[in-house]
């Protein structure tokens, strides 16, 4: 979501004149994109600005500017907290950003801008991609569960689905531009077009997707697995661009947990919708989040998380120690996890993760698949690197007249993290 929205920031920059340089020396403006789920980035966030300050006061006159979720939550602190930054800016008012820009150049003076809801309505904003083969649509804003360790919905507020025409628009805009593949985002992806009249689901518009000739693939992330329909798995094994990939996060592998985080759903649950997942697509990819050393987490419900792990299989796990975050009951919750007791959970359970993803991963030696190129291996320029329909990262030799086209590559070798194998003419 984050990168998305960063290239919502440079289309709009782009309408007054703005363009990226790689060299910071030479940049006019400076923004910062904030992530506030985890402590760890929030953290980062004031280094950069510490040392922005510095270059700013080198090259007097240039503008440093933060948007994003931790600029929602800090406001007008920001600017206390970092005397150098000239503009704050939040989730709900991204579109404003021009304006704040030419303010800040016109007034010489500091402009903190946040909107606590989305505007209703919300205007269509202009996209700079970084990629040209793949590209992300937002289909929906905002998250209405309310986890208790979570800082999502505070900084992004209720869930407000975009128009499937809109989106539908979008979409057939990136295949006539030549994109092979879309992947559909939102804090809550899985429960789109509820809120909409007549209501409709996620489902509706992978089929729409389908419709589109150019677009080879389509995926969406991430989402809540109660939302996740069974009109929507239906979708995905009926629709012939629609991946067969499913990243359904859980977040933990035990009742009393899941119930403290106020998740609204149990292991049993959580392992059906999987199991439904399965029968109708057997080969689907499904890959999780967990987070280990939760406000009062025993040693048997963090084994319980592991054991799920093993039980279920995932094809990869986006891990994290509990991080407290501010506007959160966990945050004051007694019985908070010791950090080197939390990192030494999180090693344990990325050696479970590793162990289960190597060993999926050798069931695919000897098959050919079909792989989207991406570009240049960034550890040998001699190869390429690109994805399969389930997400996995694939690694071979070929020449550069590739990147951006669908090829077939024989599995050779895997570790729990990438596949490398052979081209396939």
């Amino acid at each position: 979501m984050n990168k998305s929205d960063s290239e919502h920031m440079l289309g709009l920059l782009d309408e007054i004149g703005y363009k990226t340089t790689d060299d910071i020396q030479l940049a006019d403006l400076m923004i910062l994109n904030t992530c506030a789920i985890r402590a760890g980035a929030e953290e980062k966030i004031y280094s950069y600005l510490g040392r922005w300050r510095q270059l700013k006061e080198k090259y007097p006159g240039r503008l440093i500017a933060v948007g994003g979720c931790v600029a929602q939550d800090a406001g007008e602190s920001l600017i206390t907290r970092s005397p150098g930054v000239d503009i704050v800016f939040g989730t709900h008012n991204l579109h404003r950003l021009p304006d704040l820009v030419q303010q800040a150049k016109t007034t010489k003076a500091p402009v903190v801008e946040i909107f606590q809801e989305l505007p209703e309505d919300l205007p269509e904003v202009p996209v700079i991609r970084q990629n040209s083969i793949s590209a992300w649509v937002t289909i929906i804003y905002g998250c209405d569960y309310n986890c208790t360790y979570c800082i999502v919905p505070y900084v992004r507020g209720r869930e407000k689905s975009r128009t499937v025409t809109e989106i539908t628009k979008e979409m057939k805009e990136l295949g006539q531009a030549g994109y092979k593949e879309i992947t559909l985002l939102g804090q809550n992806v899985t429960a789109y077009g509820h809120d909409l009249n007549p209501a409709l689901h996620l489902g509706h518009l992978l089929e729409e997707a389908g419709k589109i000739e150019e677009i080879k693939r389509v995926r969406f992330l991430t989402g809540h697995p109660r939302d996740l329909k069974p009109e929507i798995i239906e979708a995905v094994a009926n629709v012939e661009n629609a991946c067969e990939y499913f990243h359904i996060p859980i977040q933990a592998g035990d009742n009393r947990t899941l119930r403290r985080m106020a998740r609204g759903y149990t292991v049993d649950f959580y392992k059906k919708l999987v199991e439904q997942i399965r029968n109708k697509i057997p080969d689907a990819v499904i890959t999780s989040d967990l987070i280990v050393g939760f406000p009062g987490e025993t040693e048997e419900e963090f084994l319980n998380t592991v054991n799920l792990v093993q039980d279920i299989c995932f094809d990869a796990v986006n891990t994290a120690a509990y991080s407290p975050r501010p506007h959160t009951p966990s945050a004051n919750w007694e019985e908070q996890i010791p950090e080197p007791e939390k990192y030494e959970r999180l090693r344990f359970l990325n050696t479970a993760v590793s162990e289960v993803s190597h060993r999926l991963n050798k069931r695919l030696l000897g098959k050919t698949i079909e792989v989207l190129v991406e570009g240049k291996s960034s550890r040998n320029p001699e190869r390429l690197t690109g994805r399969t329909r389930g997400n996995k990262i694939v690694n071979f030799e070929g020449k550069e007249d590739l990147i951006g086209e669908l090829v077939n590559v024989s599995i050779e070798s895997a570790n729990p993290w990438a596949l490398r194998g052979t081209l396939v003419n």
